[in-house]
C-alpha cells in the first residue's frame, strides 16, 4: 500500500509538548503536527507508505519526553 495516511496521537512529559513539536519539525513524511488539550498532547499527520509511516513512527518513539503513542491507520 503506497500513499497510506496515519494519524499519531502522542502523550508527552509534562510542559514538554513544544520540546517535542521542535523535533518532529525534523522528521520528514510528517505533514502536521499539532498540540492539542486533552488525553494527548500532540496530534500528528504522517503521509506515505506503511513501511515509512513505521520508520517515522519508531523515530518519534525515540523522542525524549515521548511517553506513550498511539498510532491511527486511515483507509
Amino acid at each position: 500500500m503506497s500513499g497510506a495516511r496515519a494519524y499519531m496521537l502522542i502523550v508527552t512529559s509534562v510542559g514538554k509538548e513544544y520540546n517535542v513539536m521542535k523535533e518532529l519539525k525534523n522528521i520528514s513524511g510528517i505533514t502536521s503536527a499539532d498540540v492539542v488539550y486533552g488525553e494527548f498532547d500532540i496530534v500528528v499527520k504522517i503521509e506515505g507508505s506503511l513501511a515509512v509511516i513505521a520508520e517515522i513512527n519508531a523515530k518519534i518513539r525515540k523522542i525524549p519526553d515521548v511517553l506513550r503513542t498511539v498510532t491511527l491507520i486511515a483507509h
